[in-house]
C-alpha cells in the first residue's frame, strides 16, 4: 500500500520544520558557514568585490534550489529525495556555465564550495520534511463516495461523530478529515466538517485525495468534473510555448549533431528512410505528421481500418523493430526529430503524447471525454508517459487518460519541471521506456 500522499504526510512538518526554519538551514549552511570557511582558509576578506559578487549569486541559487524542491513535493509520485542532486546540479550548473561564458570576475572555488554545501542541506531538509510525523492518521467521514482512500495506508474510517469530536477536542487529529464534499451530509456531520476547519483541521474532498495518492484525475462526463475550468492555465500556457521554442533554439547545434550521427547509422543498419512521418491527432484535435527516427524495417500499409489500426500499435519485443531502432527506443533518442513538430507549435517539449489517428479516433468511439486530452498542445514526454509507459489496450488507455486529466488540470512550470527531471531518470535508467 500507498504511503500518505506527500502533502498530506508532511502538513504538519510545515510546523515542526517552518519555512522560515528551513531558509535558515539554507542560508546558514548553503552560504555563511562556506563562505566564512573558505574566506578564513584562504585569507580572502569577504568584503572584495569578486567576493561580494559571487555570494550575491550564491545565496540565489541557494533559494532557487529550496523553493524548487518545495514546489515539487506538493505533485504526487514526487520522489523527494531523487530529484535533490539534479535540482541542484541544474541550478548551480547554470550559474558556472554562465558565468565561464561572460568570462565574469568571481570566485569558482567559492561558488564550487557554496554549491556542495547547498547540496548538503538539501538532503538534510528534504529528509526532514519527508520523514516528520509518518504516523499521520487521516480519519474518512461515512456518506457518499469515498472511493479507495479507505485502501491505503494512514487513512481510517471515522467510526461516529462522537468519536471523531472527541478527537477533535482532544486535538487528536494528527493528518486531516476527508469526506466526499458532493454529499448531502446530516446535519450534525456538517457542524462537525466546519468545526474541524475552525480548529485549523483540513478537510479535504475525497477527489482530491485520489489524485494527490494516484497522480490521477478520474472524469468520463462532464458531470463528474472536477478540474474547475475546462481551460486550463491560460497564462502559463503562452509562457510554455516561449519556453518551447527557447529550448529548441537553445539545443539546437546539439540536436543536429545528433540528427547527422543517427541518420549515418540508421542507414547503415536497414534500407529505407531516416524519419518516419506518420499522422497524429494533436491541439484541439487537428491532424498533423510527427516526425521520429524510423526505429522499424519498412512494410506497406494496409489498406482495411482495423488492420491499419493494428499496424500503428506497437507491441512489446515488435520483430518490426531494428538493432538501431532498439537502441534509439531505449534511450528515447527517435524522438529528437520532433524539435521540429515543436518550432512549427504541433508539439510541445511535455504534454499528452499524441496518438496516430487511426487510434485517436477508435479510443474517441470509445471513452467518453476522451478527446478533452487535446485541449493541450502534445508533447515529447508527459505524465502519463513516464508513469505508465507506452499502451494501446482500451482499458490502459482508460488509466492513461486520468494521468493526462491530472496534468491538464495541474499544468504548471513546477509539474513540467518534475516531469523533466523524472524523464531524465527514465533516460539514463531506461526503466520504463518502451
Amino acid at each position: 500500500m500507498n504511503r500518505p500522499p506527500v502533502s498530506l504526510a508532511t502538513a504538519k512538518s510545515t510546523t515542526a520544520m517552518g519555512v522560515n526554519k528551513q531558509i535558515a538551514a539554507y542560508a546558514f549552511v548553503g552560504v555563511v558557514f562556506p563562505a566564512v570557511a573558505w574566506s578564513l582558509a584562504r585569507g580572502t576578506p569577504i568584503a572584495e568585490t569578486d567576493t561580494l559578487r559571487t555570494i550575491v549569486q550564491v545565496v540565489a541559487a541557494n533559494l532557487a534550489c529550496w523553493y524548487t524542491i518545495s514546489r515539487l513535493r506538493t505533485y504526487a509520485r514526487a520522489r523527494l529525495l531523487s530529484y535533490v542532486l539534479p535540482v541542484n546540479l541544474v541550478i548551480f550548473g547554470f550559474c558556472f556555465a554562465a558565468n565561464g561564458l561572460l568570462r565574469a570576475d568571481l570566485s569558482f572555488s567559492l561558488l564550487l564550495l557554496c554549491g556542495l554545501s547547498t547540496l548538503f542541506v538539501s538532503y538534510l531538509v528534504t529528509a526532514k520534511v519527508r520523514h516528520a510525523n509518518p504516523q499521520s492518521q487521516h480519519y474518512v467521514v461515512p456518506g457518499g463516495k469515498i472511493g479507495t482512500i479507505l485502501g491505503q495506508q494512514g487513512f481510517a474510517p471515522a467510526i461516529s461523530i462522537e468519536h471523531l469530536s472527541g478527537l477533535i477536542e482532544a486535538n487528536a487529529v494528527t493528518g486531516s478529515i476527508v469526506a466526499d464534499l458532493h454529499h448531502d451530509h446530516s446535519p450534525e456531520w456538517e457542524r462537525l466538517l466546519a468545526k474541524a476547519a475552525l480548529k485549523g483541521i483540513p478537510v479535504y474532498h475525497y477527489r482530491l485525495i485520489e489524485e494527490m495518492l494516484t497522480g490521477e484525475v478520474r472524469i468520463s462526463h462532464l458531470h463528474e468534473n472536477d478540474l474547475g475550468s475546462l481551460i486550463p492555465n491560460l497564462p502559463y500556457r503562452t509562457v510554455k510555448r516561449t519556453i518551447d521554442i527557447a529550448g529548441v533554439v537553445v539545443i539546437s547545434p546539439f540536436i543536429l549533431l545528433l540528427t547527422a550521427i543517427c541518420a549515418v547509422l540508421i542507414k547503415l543498419d536497414s534500407p529505407g528512410s531516416v524519419f518516419f512521418y506518420q499522422n497524429r491527432i494533436g491541439f484541439r484535435g487537428e491532424n498533423f505528421k510527427m516526425v521520429k527516427f524510423r526505429t522499424m524495417r519498412t512494410r506497406d500499409a494496409e489498406d482495411d481500418l482495423d488492420a491499419r489500426r493494428e499496424d500503428v500499435m506497437t507491441k512489446a519485443d515488435d520483430d518490426r523493430i531494428t538493432r538501431v531502432g532498439k537502441f534509439l527506443r531505449m534511450s528515447r533518442m527517435d524522438e529528437i526529430p520532433q524539435a521540429w513538430n515543436i518550432l512549427l507549435g504541433q508539439m510541445s517539449w511535455i504534454g499528452p503524447r499524441p496518438e496516430a489517428r487511426e487510434l485517436a479516433e477508435w479510443y474517441e468511439s470509445k471513452i467518453p471525454f476522451y478527446s478533452y486530452r487535446h485541449i493541450v498542445r502534445p508533447g515529447i514526454t508527459g505524465w502519463a508517459q513516464i508513469n505508465q509507459g507506452h499502451v494501446t489496450d482500451l482499458d490502459s488507455i482508460k488509466g492513461k487518460l486520468r494521468f493526462d486529466f491530472y496534468y491538464v488540470k495541474n499544468l504548471s512550470l513546477w509539474l513540467d519541471i518534475l516531469i523533466g527531471l523524472k524523464t531524465l531518470r527514465v533516460i539514463l535508467s531506461g526503466i520504463g521506456a518502451k
